[in-house]
Order: structure tokens, then C-alpha cells, then sequence
């Protein structure tokens, strides 16, 4: 149905003459870089929107690197619950579900692998 009325409207686009209206086709083929792409799907750098989706890329991000390390020496999610906490809590980390502690994140990494934090700010 959205398909038959994005038709109706660039032929009607197209009959007033407005080459503004384009389909989603043609505005996915005009983006070229990673930053089109995300201000084209969350807005400008600096407004709540994107701010608000760069944190949840960043733990989304956080928590692959940590289920990486965690596979990486050969432990499963229940032996690690073992040494560190609840296995829930572990897997919902790991998919980013849910903000973690700076000292979780030692905790996890460097008293349940054995790997060393180090943060750098830019």
C-alpha cells in the first residue's frame, strides 16, 4: 500500500515538475558515507537523537568485545557467572542490553578472563 502511494506521488512530483521528491532507492543510492547514513536515519551530530543512539551503539559495542574475550578464552557464559555474577545479567551485557559499571567491566574483563582495561578518551 505505502509502495502505491510513493508511486502516486512521484508521478505527481513528476507532472508539477518537483525533483525534490525522491523514493527511498534513490536517497539510499545519493548516500555515500557512514556519516550520510547515520544523518539520514538519526539527524544532525549533537542532537539528543543521535547522542542517544551513539550510546546504545557504544554498549552494543562494548559487549561484543567482551563476549569476543570471553570466547576467546574458551569460557562459557556459565563459567563465567561462576567467578562474576548471574548468567542473565552476563548475556544481557553481551548483547548490549544493559549499561555496565566501569567496575563491572573490570570486574568482568580482568578478575573473570584475566584480560587487562584500558580506556582511552578522545
Amino acid at each position: 500500500m505505502d509502495e502505491q502511494i510513493e508511486a502516486c506521488l512521484i508521478i505527481m512530483a513528476k507532472s508539477a515538475g518537483n525533483s525534490k521528491l525522491k523514493t527511498k532507492k534513490e536517497k539510499s543510492r545519493a548516500i555515500t558515507t557512514f556519516d550520510e547514513l547515520l544523518n539520514s536515519q538519526y539527524v544532525e551530530r549533537g542532537t539528543q537523537k543521535r547522542i542517544e543512539f551513539a550510546i546504545k551503539a557504544n554498549a552494543f559495542g562494548i559487549g561484543e568485545i567482551i563476549k569476543e574475550e570471553r570466547r576467546l578464552a574458551f569460557v562459557t557464559q556459565q563459567q563465567r557467572a561462576e567467578k562474576t555474577g548471574k548468567k542473565s545479567f552476563i548475556s544481557r551485557m553481551e548483547n548490549g542490553d544493559n549499561d555496565i559499571q566501569l567496575s563491572t567491566l573490570y570486574r568482568l574483563l580482568e578478575f573473570g578472563l584475566g584480560r587487562k582495561v584500558s580506556i582511552t578518551f578522545q
